[in-house]
């Protein structure tokens, strides 16, 4: 079998076609959360605990790079985000370690029929500084999500001291999943 196909667009040029690309509906999903840091909490990032002077605020772990990663992968597969499948306040949440919110998002990609090809995700934070961490971090949601850590990206940028991560108020972060679902139509 040739390794792609030439075809010949409306507008006459011609592009290859490779019969070795997977079938399927490729969709993105994108994630986004922020939580702002609290005295007395370990900080986790990523299932990593980083040392810091303080660890976020929320009623799980507050791991806040997982969050949006979760979210990305719901968002791909069409479902609605975190605090509808993991609601804050419930006592089954509360400490709950974000690596088993993100089991979660698997275990729904799974049940869709899909298939997780990449994580890229962006740590904004004025401090810690994580690039130590990465690798660790890249692991543990590799593990979580059944995928390796090579198809994971991690990234951490600062806000140049603007806003309320700039202030040192909190941290963010933005995740995007590319997911291949089952065609549907």
């Amino acid at each position: 079998m040739p390794d792609s196909v030439a075809v010949r667009s409306n507008t006459g040029l011609a592009r290859n076609l490779s019969p070795r690309f997977p079938p399927g509906m490729f969709r993105c999903g994108i994630g986004y959360d922020v939580h702002r840091f609290a005295e007395g909490r370990p900080l986790i990032l990523g299932g990593v605990e980083i040392p810091h002077t303080m660890g976020l605020e929320g009623h799980s772990d507050a791991d806040v790079l997982c969050h949006a990663i979760a979210d990305a992968v719901l968002g791909a597969i069409g479902e609605r985000d975190i605090g509808h499948h993991y609601p804050p306040g419930e006592a089954v949440t509360a400490g709950m370690c974000s690596l088993e919110i993100l089991r979660g998002a698997r275990r729904l990609l799974d049940a869709a029929g899909g298939v997780l090809e990449n994580i890229d995700a962006t740590v904004v934070a004025e401090a810690p500084k994580i690039m130590h961490h990465v690798t660790a971090m890249k692991e543990m949601v590799g593990e979580a999500l059944g995928i390796t850590p090579r198809r994971v990206g991690i990234k951490a940028t600062t806000n140049e001291g603007m806003g309320f991560v700039g202030r040192g108020e909190g941290i963010a972060a933005l995740a995007v999943a590319s997911v291949r679902l089952p065609d549907e139509d």
